[in-house]
């Protein structure tokens, strides 16, 4: 993953619409989000026009939420963008929620967690353009994991764009 962009730190105001769209269902935030995320995923693209890649819940985690954030951010950007959204990782493997870990937990268990969906290859095989969407970035340990598994079937990953991040210097070690 050579880029990153947020639209916005992970505190205060900011902190509290990802967790009442990602804890509390409040659904209809992310289209509020999605427009904030708007100028950053533009600069992130450039002069491309990505396949916004929503990055996968594992299966146990969306049936227990009901829904996957990064697909409704990714949903939100593409009406804001005309982009295309496509699903094409899959998460391997379930594990601790990562808000709970620190930068090596996060790697491990993020490392090798995301493969390309059995329909992918076809799609990626001309260097698709991608841009992976997310709602927070902490460690960037997911970004990565996603970004290797598309790069191994292909794409041309133009980075990682996401509603908030976390300030670095808060981040457990």
């Amino acid at each position: 993953m050579a880029k990153a962009a947020s639209a916005c730190l992970h505190e205060g105001a900011a902190a509290d619409l990802v967790r009442g769209l990602k804890y509390r269902g409040w659904t209809a935030l992310a289209d509020y989000m999605g427009d904030r995320m708007l100028p950053v995923a533009r600069a992130l693209a450039g002069d491309a026009t990505p396949t916004l890649v929503p990055v996968p819940l594992a299966p146990a985690r969306l049936r227990e939420r009901g829904f996957n954030q990064a697909a409704l951010l990714a949903l939100a950007l593409a009406r804001g963008t005309g982009w295309t959204v496509s699903p094409l990782l899959r998460r391997t493997r379930g594990g601790p929620a990562l808000a709970r870990l620190g930068r090596h937990e996060r790697e491990q268990a993020a490392s090798g967690a995301y493969w390309l969906d059995p329909a992918a290859p076809e799609l990626l095989r001309h260097g698709l353009a991608v841009l992976i969407v997310d709602d927070v970035i902490t460690t960037g340990a997911t970004g990565v994991a996603c970004s290797d598994a598309l790069a191994a079937g292909g794409a041309q990953c133009l980075g990682v764009v996401s509603f908030a991040r976390t300030n670095p210097l808060l981040e457990r070690s």
